[in-house]
């Protein structure tokens, strides 16, 4: 596959850009913890192979402290005792809907979240979700190429 970069969207088209970059924002604004969020982003990365998301993510997550082994497990999550309850359906629910045209979002992964988390959180996480298959999906697309470590 052929991975030098086809476009830089940001500079191709700035202002286009901003309502994600504002969604992102109102995201963070919503209170979910950033360690959460990090996991959520880097499985979804893994599910739709955007290799600039991961590094990016992956550089993030370690910065905030998230450990190599729950790093290294993630991809099989479901196998390892390493992540707790909210952690497992915030992770079931980016799995299902990130692969929606296959799972429907199954009201198993849906049950598991909301107990869980709250409405709001809920609502908070989904939006999450949502950003990064729609980053994944830029980067991806125009070849975005990761940032060395």
């Amino acid at each position: 596959m052929d991975i030098t970069r086809r476009l830089n969207p940001a500079t191709v088209a700035p202002d286009a850009l901003q309502p994600m970059y504002q969604f992102e924002a109102a995201i963070r604004r919503l209170g979910l913890p950033p360690g959460l969020l990090h996991l959520v982003r880097l499985r979804v990365s893994q599910i739709n192979d955007c290799a600039f998301c991961l590094a990016m993510h992956t550089r993030e997550a370690r910065r905030d402290g998230e450990t190599q082994p729950r790093l290294d497990l993630l991809q099989a999550w479901e196998e390892t005792a390493l992540f707790d309850a909210r952690e497992r359906a915030a992770l079931g629910w980016a799995e299902a809907l990130t692969r929606v045209a296959d799972t429907h979002a199954p009201d198993a992964a849906y049950a598991a979240l909301a107990e869980a988390f709250t409405p709001d959180e809920c609502v908070a996480l989904t939006l999450a979700i949502v950003a990064i298959n729609g980053w994944n999906r830029i980067c991806v697309g125009f070849r975005a190429v990761p940032e060395p470590a």
